[in-house]
């Protein structure tokens, strides 16, 4: 099951999670990444722009999902993944008109759907470049 699939199907919505975790956990379980609960936490900081309405949340948990497939030891080891992040962020603002959450928020969040619009986004560009580099 494709990540956006999997989050529009409502994944992540009982256990309150933010932006960057919606991401994460999904891909998780989406793609079988196999990480420990323990190293999931790591993307709590990173909901609502860092807390601080900055870079999307969705936007990080990406690029987290990316380095973790696409990254065998550190980012140095090749340019990959500064190429596959460039990818994912030029489609995200393209597709959504912005990177930061002050923005998107303000075009995209209401109470009804929350940040959905932006979180589905966020995991359909991330789907089209996992399919296309394989896990």
């Amino acid at each position: 099951m494709k990540l956006k699939e999997l989050l529009a199907k409502g994944y992540g919505n009982t256990m309150d999670l933010n932006c960057a975790e919606k991401i994460v956990y999904g891909a998780n379980w989406a793609y079988d990444l196999k990480l420990a609960p323990e190293s999931l936490k790591l993307s709590a900081g990173f909901g609502g722009g860092m807390g601080v309405e900055s870079v999307c949340g969705a936007l990080t948990g990406a690029i987290m999902v990316l380095s973790h497939l696409y990254v065998k030891q550190n980012s140095h080891e090749s340019t990959r993944i500064k190429e596959l992040e460039s990818e994912f962020i030029n489609a995200f603002q393209k597709e959504l008109g912005f990177s930061d959450c002050k923005n998107l928020k303000a075009t995209y969040r209401n109470d009804e759907v929350k940040c959905n619009p932006i979180i589905f986004k966020a995991a359909e560009i991330l789907d089209t470049i996992v399919e296309r580099e394989g896990l």
